[in-house]
């Protein structure tokens, strides 16, 4: 198979899904402590990271991607943590780009370092980015993502890549049901005539830090009446059904936005997403209890593809479509290290 052509082969796990995506968490480090995800007193100045020979090389990262563009992938997003922390990653991007031409790369982060590196990270060939962003009231930013680092900073990383001309912006936010649902029409106003697409996400029961519980979802339900009190959004629907969100468009004025509601409506028969975790094991759901140690066997010469096939094929995770007492009871991987 030449570098600059995926491969057509296709793994199916037991309910029939593809392996299409994977997301590489390159770092278990953020300069954030977003409440949902690395809240404080957890995440703590007792915590301990991963030290750098704990993580992958970036060398690891491509023989990683070599393995899942032979069983079929299509798109890989490299996540966190916060992915800019972790030095030159625009070069781990300019690697695999140059390697696989056609393959797919996006990114997401908080944003606030992303001036800096925007150009770095288009000249890189970086086809996509998703810029979390759960409030446009400095306040409530702060309080949401515990941070210090103002709000302007995380703007002016969006503003340098729309002006960079990205094809593919997102703008995520997370709604807590009580905190940060007043939110959602400024955002709308906001992000209006900009180019990108706004995506309101239901807040999840991901790890096992955020002391999740249903009372604190704002379901895609609530979202869209909130909305349309408003404005005029109809469903368009997925684009692809392996996406994970759905879009809605204004009649008025074409703006799209995206909601993913994987509490209420959960999409999991239509997940075609692996995760690499930053310690190196692989993932096969979001919420998945148990990975499978990559990095073991790519460190003593293994056959990571052979073993990437075998769990892909013996998956079969519907863990939103599932959530019950005892799954939900048990301990799951956390965000930061396999990232959204």
């Amino acid at each position: 198979m030449s570098a600059n052509k995926l491969s057509d082969n296709i793994v199916i796990d037991k309910l029939g899904r593809n392996l299409q995506d994977l997301r590489i968490s390159i770092t278990d480090k953020c300069n954030f402590r977003c409440r949902y995800c690395m809240p404080r007193e957890v995440f703590d100045n007792n915590w301990e990271f991963l030290k750098r020979n704990e993580l992958l090389t970036y060398e690891e990262i491509l023989l990683v991607i070599d393995s899942f563009i032979k069983l079929g992938l299509k798109k890989v997003r490299l996540t966190g943590g916060e992915p800019l922390i972790r030095k030159d990653m625009h070069e781990l991007i300019r690697i695999i780009k140059n390697k696989y031409p056609n393959l797919e790369i996006a990114l997401t982060t908080n944003g606030s370092l992303l001036s800096h590196y925007s150009q770095k990270l288009k000249q890189a060939g970086l086809d996509r980015i998703t810029i979390s962003l759960d409030s446009l009231e400095p306040k409530l930013f702060e309080k949401m993502n515990d941070t210090k680092i103002p709000i302007t900073q995380v703007l002016d990383g969006i503003k340098s890549v729309c002006d960079l001309n990205f094809k593919n912006i997102k703008i995520n936010c997370v709604i807590k049901k009580g905190l940060n649902e007043n939110q959602i029409i400024p955002l709308i106003e906001y992000f209006k005539n900009k180019n990108v697409i706004l995506r309101f996400i239901e807040y999840m029961d991901v790890g096992n830090s955020n002391q999740w519980n249903m009372g604190q979802v704002f379901t895609k339900e609530d979202i869209i009446k909130k909305i349309n009190s408003k404005y005029d959004f109809s469903l368009i629907g997925r684009e692809k059904r392996s996406d994970v969100a759905e879009q809605w468009i204004e009649k008025n004025t074409n703006q799209k936005i995206e909601i993913i509601s994987s509490i209420s409506q959960p999409f999991c028969s239509n997940c075609t997403r692996a995760r690499l975790s930053s310690d190196g094991k692989l993932y096969t759901c979001l919420f998945a209890f148990k990975g499978f140690d990559i990095k073991k066997i790519l460190r003593e010469n293994g056959d990571i593809t052979t073993k990437i096939k075998e769990v892909w094929e013996q998956r079969d995770d519907q863990f939103s479509e599932l959530r019950n007492e005892f799954i939900t009871s048990q301990k799951k991987v956390e965000m930061s290290y396999i990232g959204g």
